[in-house]
């Protein structure tokens, strides 16, 4: 089992510039109620941090806490977010990670500036069977057969045919989503499988363009009931655009 971090280690919530991180500084901390959230600046960069006395769980107090914090830092300029969890050794770490990566981290902060992650996820539509069945005629075949000749394995069958029929179905409204969405976005990321689902993708938006964006998905959402259900999730740090946690010195 690792040893815990030691009383000089830092968690690392994010980098961004000094302007934006003191709006950080009244947020609780991950891990030790008594922490406080403070800053270290580095020539034109800061990291927001906080002690770690011990290495932090994902209780929901913590992940609220470094949420927050991200939240704060959103409200008021651009955020290299970092994952919960990220130690990094002691203050020298960071600092030497926040040189020798300034030109990469610089370039990541411009591009987020004024922007934000939202995060689309489409599901299939089980209620839309009668619909389903109107438009195939296959699988009105099939289930007429099963009627006439029921058994397990007729019903797995079935059912089986259903839910992917449902599943291209919900694919195909999907593609036409990010095809509308991604004229409304500086940059889309295709996330991973979401069991049931046929949309799992983060756009980077920028703050002029949240409004429309919103409304472009419930227009697509209406477009597509019976193929698709949405939800859209924002605004969020942008996790998905950075291209991986910022300081490297994580335990």
């Amino acid at each position: 089992m690792p040893a815990p971090p030691a009383r000089s280690s830092l968690y690392v919530y994010a980098l961004t510039d000094p302007a934006t991180a003191g709006h950080a500084r009244r947020c609780p901390a991950v891990g030790d109620q008594g922490a406080s959230v403070t800053v270290l600046v580095q020539d034109d960069l800061a990291a927001v941090v906080s002690p770690a006395a011990e290495r932090p769980r994902a209780r929901r107090r913590d992940l609220r806490a470094h949420q927050d914090v991200l939240n704060a830092l959103l409200a008021h300029g651009p955020v290299l977010p970092m994952r919960f969890g990220m130690i990094a050794a002691d203050e020298e770490a960071v600092r030497a990670d926040m040189s020798a990566r300034r030109a990469q981290n610089l370039s990541a902060l411009a591009r987020v500036a004024g922007r934000a992650e939202w995060n689309v996820k489409g599901e299939s539509v089980p209620e839309a069977l009668p619909e389903l069945l109107r438009e195939d005629a296959g699988l009105r075949a099939l289930r007429a057969s099963t009627r006439q000749r029921p058994g397990y394995e007729a019903d797995v069958r079935l059912g089986q045919a259903i839910a992917a029929a449902l599943q291209r179905r919900a694919e195909a409204a999907a593609r036409d989503v990010v095809a509308h969405l991604d004229a409304l976005a500086v940059d889309v990321r295709v996330g991973g499988a979401v069991a049931g689902g046929a949309l799992n993708s983060s756009f980077l938006v920028a703050q002029s363009d949240e409004a429309p964006f919103r409304r472009a998905v419930q227009a697509l959402a209406e477009r597509h009931r019976g193929r698709i259900a949405l939800t859209v999730t924002g605004p969020l740090p942008c996790y998905s655009f950075v291209g991986g946690d910022a300081v490297p010195a994580g335990q």
